[in-house]
């Protein structure tokens, strides 16, 4: 009776860790998904803070055109759609169709399915029209497709002349 009793309970415990394993499988995809796209993000909004701040566009270290922003046209949001999330922070929404110029596709070479992630991004150049004081970058960067949900990443940062 007692070799019963103990056989249940250590299959009562293994059956409980089994089920921890497929949870944590998908938390660590979950995570390794959400550090690439900040690490991506960050790699390249460190690319656009590199440039002059009289640059208005520049080819990234991927070969894709980035468009930096008019000084002709300070005060305004220019590129994709920005709108202030719950906690009053800036962030891209990605509803509307990407602007052309301010996005991109990246897909991860290191990632063994193969993740995509949609870049975009917004400029906000203050100024008086002829001498352009400084620019606001927020930057987007979410998963595309992929086996779960991963919340977009969203970087905004300001460069001053």
């Amino acid at each position: 009776m007692e070799m019963l009793l103990a056989t249940v309970i250590l299959l009562v415990g293994l059956v409980a860790v089994a089920q921890l394993v497929p949870a944590s499988v998908l938390m660590n995809y979950s995570n390794r998904m959400d550090s690439s796209a900040l690490v991506f993000a960050q790699r390249e909004l460190d690319q656009m803070l590199d440039q002059p701040l009289t640059s208005t566009a520049f080819l990234d270290s991927l070969g894709n055109a980035c468009q930096l922003g008019n000084p002709a046209t300070p005060n305004v949001v220019q590129g994709n759609a920005a709108t202030v999330s719950v906690d009053n922070r800036a962030i891209i929404n990605f509803g509307p169709a990407p602007v052309a110029g301010y996005s991109f596709l990246y897909t991860d070479p290191t990632d063994p399915n193969g993740a995509t992630y949609d870049v975009r991004w917004a400029v906000i150049i203050t100024g008086n029209g002829a001498t352009e004081s400084s620019r606001r970058f927020i930057l987007g960067v979410r998963q595309v497709g992929g086996r779960t949900f991963v919340s977009p990443v969203t970087l905004d940062t300001m460069v001053t002349r």
